[in-house]
């Protein structure tokens, strides 16, 4: 799989899943300058928890290129059960990871939008920001508008680095669901499609269970992966190394990921 932004996360392989990232993206000094003037957008609306994103005066203490990664987490009542606790799990696991490396907790931002009904757990903050939500399963699963929220706020997160003269990685978004959208998505397919084309950020798609994969394949551009029973864990010690790798790298570095393998089905 390939993930990129003009000189960020290099764009995965559209008709395969082969773990290639490539061309990843900083911009240059120049073009972050002609940026300045982007107004900064409130994305904390609608916040669960009193999780504010990092400010001007954090980013001149850690001016450290960003590698942003958004987790959309189904939520909804089907995920209840052993599902959700083995998802709580494999989130903790990957702060954990992500924390104990020197140069990922200062690069690597997370932030995590549940859906069943959409909230904003955390904006996107570093490792070291972590807190341990304990998802709850309930609801339906409004994944469309999960979608969209996500979009916008990587949009903003892109605006505060180029405000602050921050240079950043292609975002990654990874959906992970165990069913199909109780609401409308087509339109959330359509951004998921332009912001790939633009190169503004390299969506994926997990399903998981009895997830609907035609859907999913709908609204990622690249075959969607179905993960292996309730291998959360498995999925994200290879996502906390990947984003480890990630970090490491320069721009215009090409970087093999490992397959998916021990946690898809294949």
């Amino acid at each position: 799989m390939s993930i990129a932004e003009s000189a960020g996360p290099a764009i995965p392989d559209q008709k395969t899943y082969n773990f290639t990232i490539k061309d990843i993206h900083q911009e240059t000094k120049h073009q972050m300058r002609e940026k300045r003037g982007i107004r900064m957008t409130d994305t904390n609306q609608n916040m669960l928890l009193d999780q504010q994103p990092l400010g001007s005066i954090t980013f001149a203490e850690n001016p450290e290129p960003r590698c942003p990664c958004l987790l959309l987490l189904d939520t909804s009542g089907s995920m209840a059960g052993q599902a959700i606790t083995e998802l709580n799990n494999g989130i903790r696991d990957f702060y954990t990871e992500l924390q104990s490396d020197s140069l990922a907790i200062k690069r690597v931002e997370v932030a995590l939008i549940s859906f069943g009904p959409v909230r904003v757990i955390s904006d996107f903050n570093t490792a070291e920001c972590f807190f341990d939500p304990q998802l709850e399963a309930v609801g339906d699963t409004p994944m469309g508008e999960a979608i969209r929220k996500g979009i916008e706020m990587v949009r903003n997160r892109k605006e505060q680095y180029r405000a602050n003269g921050i240079s950043f990685y292609r975002p990654w978004i990874f959906l992970i669901t165990d069913g199909a959208p109780t609401d409308e998505w087509q339109s959330a397919a359509a951004m998921v499609r332009e912001g790939e084309n633009n190169k503004s950020f390299a969506f994926f798609a997990i399903g998981v269970h009895k997830a609907d994969m035609k859907i999913l394949k709908q609204i990622s551009v690249r075959d969607p992966v179905k993960l292996q029973g309730l291998k959360f864990r498995e999925f994200f010690q290879w996502l906390s190394n990947s984003m480890k790798s990630a970090s490491r790298s320069n721009p215009g570095d090409k970087i093999m990921l490992a397959p998916p393998l021990g946690w898809s089905e294949i």
